[in-house]
């Protein structure tokens, strides 16, 4: 049983708002997952319609980290499925944040982690094992490096260069 955070994204963002350290992602992405307050370290991914580099994440330990996967805002290929969500869930990831769609929506709502993304697509990735890890990326023209903190509740997405104080 989890239990509630102690922050909001507002209040992170009204404690914030002089500080230029703390990005908002703009309100694109959906909830997928059943989790849908989440928090951690940023791990980043970089790879357009190729999820090879997903796979591999999910399936290591997450250590409570939040991937985050600059998909290039592609909505012709899903990046994440059931398979690579429950995964993820069981690999103890926090979230998995994606620019760019993810599938198999009924299994995905099922599990006990965060998973946003920008829409449902059925059709699988090409399987070419292309892309980056752990490198600065661009999520909706918002940066986020791997090691900052994503914040995530009903309100919004908050980044932020380390763990809220």
């Amino acid at each position: 049983m989890s239990t509630a955070p102690v922050w909001t994204t507002c209040d992170l963002c009204d404690a914030h708002q002089a500080d230029d350290s703390l990005r908002v992602l703009p309100p694109v992405f959906r909830d997928f997952g059943a989790r849908r307050r989440f928090a951690g370290p940023v791990a980043t991914l970089e790879c357009f319609e190729d999820n090879s580099l997903v796979k591999a994440a999910v399936e290591s330990p997450g250590d409570g980290r939040v991937l985050v996967v600059d998909g290039g805002g592609s909505l012709r290929r899903a990046l994440l499925g059931g398979n690579l969500g429950a995964a993820a869930a069981r690999n103890g990831w926090a979230g998995v944040l994606i620019d760019g769609c993810v599938r198999d929506l009924a299994e995905l709502a099922a599990l006990d982690i965060g998973i946003r993304a920008l829409a449902v697509m059925p059709r699988a990735t090409l399987k070419r094992n292309e892309g980056q890890r752990e490198v600065p990326i661009q999520v909706q023209g918002v940066g986020v490096r791997p090691g900052d903190w994503i914040y995530a509740d009903e309100d919004g997405t908050v980044v932020l260069p380390g763990p809220r104080p």
